[in-house]
């Protein structure tokens, strides 16, 4: 199996970001990616807003700084693809072109939610654009992406489940037999390791003996790639090239995808196993959003009061989907025995 190395880090010391040379994407799609981008980081800083005046309830894992994994992915999937992630699910169904506003009154528990205002921030679904959760035990995801890639081979239905999961839930036993299972039985699964440096509040030099996750799947012959996870062109090739290994019937694959969240795990980690030199630095030389802004710049297409008209745009849709999920009435007390499976004897 061939790994590759590591992706060079960017940067050169400025204050910011700069364009790769040549980007293999037309001036529409990076318009594209550049709102995606925006809006779900938009909408997790407004979400990081109400979790403070108390809006939201329970825990809430902001997905800023990782913005690329998901648009990137989103960019190089078919509409027959499945995917299911943990419990930093917000930027998923962002990316998938959902509404806003149902995403929103979820966080907040009112009947507008995707889930109804049952899942909250870390139990979203919406099977029907099959988005498979949000899921709140570590790397319990892993496992059912691994049966939802069995679906698919199945059904023949040219399908790949793209199953999300972290670098600390990289060690959880049940990653290694789901590994086994896919590799036993040429499953169409990608997985999907999110390498944002630290499991909850530990380094990741500190929680693996094996720090290079895309080499993980060794044992049982799954190939592997690292991924520069804050360029999200790069991102999008890398999932195109191992989803068509997938749908050509050579079974699963694995993407580290290199990447960095600016916030602590949760929004009551005060994030201090890292000093504020090591966020800015990542911020100045790698953010993804500015990443692609450059890469715009570079062209003709869309100037720098276009892409000011593009953020006006995002921010509208995300105070008017906080507007939303603030009116929207709270679930019926009958909800609770709604969407409920009750065995038989």
């Amino acid at each position: 199996m061939a790994t590759t190395k590591p992706a060079p880090r960017r940067g050169n010391g400025r204050k910011r970001a700069t364009a790769p040379t040549a980007p293999a994407a037309t001036p529409e799609e990076l318009i594209r990616y550049y709102r995606d981008m925006l809006l779900i980081r938009r909408f997790e800083e407004k979400a990081g807003q109400l979790y403070g005046m108390g809006l939201i309830g329970g825990f809430c894992h902001l997905y800023i700084g990782q913005e690329a994994v998901v648009v990137g992915t989103q960019a190089a999937s078919q509409p027959q693809d499945t995917v299911i992630t943990s419990y930093r699910d917000h930027g998923q169904m962002l990316a998938f072109g959902m509404d806003p506003k149902g995403v929103m009154a979820e966080l907040t528990g009112r009947r507008g939610g995707y889930s109804k205002g049952k899942g909250g921030s870390m139990h979203m679904f919406s099977a029907e654009n099959g988005f498979y959760g949000g899921h709140g035990i570590v790397a319990a995801q892993v496992p059912i992406g691994t049966g939802l890639a069995f679906a698919h081979k199945y059904k023949g239905d040219g399908g790949v489940c793209y199953a999300y999961f972290g670098d600390g839930a990289a060690n959880q036993g049940q990653v290694y037999e789901s590994f086994n299972m896919a590799a036993l039985w040429h499953l169409p699964v990608v997985y999907i390791i999110e390498n944002n440096k630290y499991g909850m509040g530990t380094s990741i030099e500190r929680h693996a003996a094996t720090t290079e996750m895309a080499r993980r799947g060794e044992a049982y012959d799954i190939p592997g790639d690292q991924v520069n996870g804050m360029n999200v062109v790069e991102v999008r090739d890398a999932v195109a090239r191992a989803a068509e290994h997938c749908r050509t019937g050579k079974g699963p694959y694995i993407l580290e995808m290199k990447t960095y969240r600016y916030r602590g795990h949760s929004m009551s980690d005060p994030a201090k196993y890292r000093t504020k030199e090591e966020v800015s630095k990542v911020r100045a030389e790698s953010d993804p959003i500015d990443l692609v802004r450059a890469m715009i710049a570079e062209g003709p297409h869309l100037d720098e009061a276009g892409l000011k008209e593009i953020d006006k745009e995002v921010k509208a849709i995300v105070t008017q989907a906080a507007a939303y999920a603030q009116e929207s009435p709270e679930p019926d007390p009958s909800e609770l025995f709604t969407d409920v499976l009750i065995g038989e004897g």
